[in-house]
């Protein structure tokens, strides 16, 4: 399914939307055409029109700073961790999430005490201190930046949508 990148009108990324909401918003005019995909064309009875990768709004668009903070979800978890287990490295499928203060000994489910894991390492690791195992996440657990979304609703990120994105670029 083809994805779009929304650009806020200050060209803050806010959104991936379908190829779909995209060309509505482009026919609506509520939407500017900033990157097409190459070589690739909409065609319907009467018109033709690119194919867009990246679109920005016509009108500023107030997103609350603190929505995506509240989500603790299993993918965005993983994309935060860019889909790496915190304690070997591994990039295999399969990977789970770890609360590295585990819930048995008081630990929370907060961004700050949740982890990408393999599923060997989260077994191994079971419901003990990182200390007492001597495992360590490689990176200390914290809440991701306002664009998690767009790596969770696109874990490959298209070279076009690169320079629109801040860890990206």
């Amino acid at each position: 399914m083809a994805r779009v990148l929304v650009l806020n009108a200050t060209y803050e990324p806010i959104n991936v939307c379908t190829l779909r909401r995209a060309t509505v918003l482009l026919l609506k005019e509520k939407a500017e055409l900033l990157e097409r995909r190459d070589g690739a064309v909409l065609h319907s009875e009467r018109m033709a029109m690119d194919h867009p990768d990246v679109i920005r709004l016509t009108n500023y668009v107030r997103i609350p700073r603190e929505a995506h903070r509240r989500k603790i979800t299993r993918r965005a978890v993983l994309a935060r961790d860019s889909w790496t287990c915190q304690y070997c490295g591994s990039t295999k499928s399969g990977l789970t999430v770890d609360h590295v203060i585990p819930r048995s000994r008081g630990g929370l489910s907060v961004w700050e005490n949740i982890v990408a894991a393999c599923a060997s390492c989260n077994r191994r690791k079971g419901n003990r201190l990182p200390r007492e195992i001597h495992m360590h996440p490689a990176r200390e657990p914290k809440a991701p930046p306002p664009t998690v979304f767009i790596q969770v609703a696109s874990p490959k990120i298209p070279v076009a949508w690169q320079q629109y994105l801040p860890q990206a670029a």
